[in-house]
């Protein structure tokens, strides 16, 4: 799997369990505070669905690959 099929994983897994729309949601969107405003429940789930989806897990993860979608997407391909 090549990083722009798990980016659109990615948002396809924010926009089903977060009910996020898919008009906002581009790769550099910063997912929490002043960008689309999630927070740590949604990060939760996040961890749940990336963990499901690519059985990469997330678990005590820092913050940082948490900032967007390309964060999101470079930790995942990085461990596959």
């Amino acid at each position: 799997m090549n990083e722009q099929q798990i980016s659109e994983k990615i948002k396809e897994l924010l926009i089903e369990n977060l009910g996020i729309e898919a008009e906002v949601l581009t790769d550099e969107i910063p997912l929490f505070g002043d960008g689309i405003g999630l927070d740590s429940i949604d990060s939760l789930e996040m961890i749940a669905a990336i963990d499901k989806e690519f059985g990469v897990s997330m678990t005590g993860v820092g913050k940082e690959p948490f900032y967007n979608v390309a964060s999101l997407t470079k930790y995942v391909a990085e461990h596959l």
